[in-house]
């Protein structure tokens, strides 16, 4: 007899993306039908809830914006409560590549968290400056927490398995930076695996994100202090789980 298809659930966090979300949402329905697509609507002040229910998904509208970790662990709450076996996240700005889900959810069958690595010998990404030496030094000492080799730890292009979808309702920040460092040390910490496979990024379809070296320098300074603060969170956890 056949194994029963793994219920997957494709969460697209929102804030302010109507003129990107719909396009989002009816490239991954016209690639993957057997999938179900919903759209957590951070706080938005324009059209995002409204184009993204048109477009096919369903949405969850948070009545304030909570930043991508509020949006995603109302997603992965979601994915809980309806029983899904795997989650993953797709942005709604259209960098991420509904082609590549299906090789990003592959990882699931060796590890609980998959990871989609924008630097990993596949595409053209590239981040030069401070916002690069900060990705190269946040992978090298995740890699070391993961004993694993890890490239790309920042990528929200992520999927999770039951296991991960019950430790992100548990604990996903919403702080800076707490949606992927914080939360992939949590997860860590609490015995989760992880692994990561090659995916090639594409430019968001409208608005650009800010590169200048300023901005990219203050990045480095806040990875830099995100990642101790999840580290040390993820040491402490033991003495007070056994208080």
């Amino acid at each position: 007899m056949e194994a029963p298809a793994e219920r997957t659930l494709i969460i697209v966090p929102a804030w302010n993306e109507s003129r990107n979300v719909g396009k989002t949402v009816r490239e991954i329905r016209g690639h993957f039908d057997q999938y179900d697509v919903v759209v957590v609507d951070d706080g938005s002040t324009d059209d995002t809830a409204a184009v993204a229910r048109e477009a096919g998904a369903r949405v969850l509208i948070l009545p304030f914006n909570m930043g991508v970790g509020g949006a995603m662990r109302t997603g992965f709450t979601y994915a809980q409560r309806h029983g899904y076996d795997r989650a993953i996240q797709v942005d709604a700005d259209g960098q991420h590549n509904p082609a590549d889900i299906p090789e990003v959810l592959a990882g699931l069958q060796k590890a609980d968290i998959s990871i989609g690595a924008r630097f990993a010998d596949k595409g053209e990404y590239e981040v030069r400056g401070p916002r690069r030496w900060a990705m190269v030094f946040l992978a090298s000492v995740i890699s070391a927490v993961a004993k694993t080799k890890l490239t790309d730890v920042t990528s929200g292009f992520r999927a999770a398995n039951r296991k991960a979808i019950d430790q992100y309702v548990r604990y996903y920040p919403a702080e800076y930076l707490g949606d992927t460092v914080d939360s992939l040390v949590s997860a860590i910490h609490s015995g989760l695996t992880v692994t990561q496979v090659p995916v090639a990024m594409r430019a968001r379809m409208h608005g650009s994100p800010s590169q200048n070296f300023i901005g990219s320098a203050i990045y480095l300074l806040r990875s830099v202090f995100a990642l101790s603060l999840a580290l040390m969170r993820g040491r402490r956890r033991p003495a007070e789980a056994s208080a």
